[in-house]
């Protein structure tokens, strides 16, 4: 499942992002959502999380529920 939908991302779900810095090479980072960042309910790039860890970026892929 894709990540443009904000209706299917809730806390705590593992997600794939890919970070401002790696936008060009489309790398992606593993993580888990602490807060979901984007206003509108869809985004054509992705919704704009933060991981636990603190990293932003927008989801590309959800990995587990």
């Amino acid at each position: 499942m894709d990540g443009r939908n904000k209706k299917d991302i809730k806390k705590g779900y593992k997600v794939l992002i890919v970070l401002k810095k790696d936008q060009r090479t489309g790398k992606r980072t593993k993580g888990i959502v602490k807060d979901i960042l984007t206003h509108s309910s869809v985004h054509p790039h992705g919704i704009k999380v933060r991981l636990e860890d603190g990293q932003v970026g927008r989801v590309k892929e959800i990995i587990k529920r």
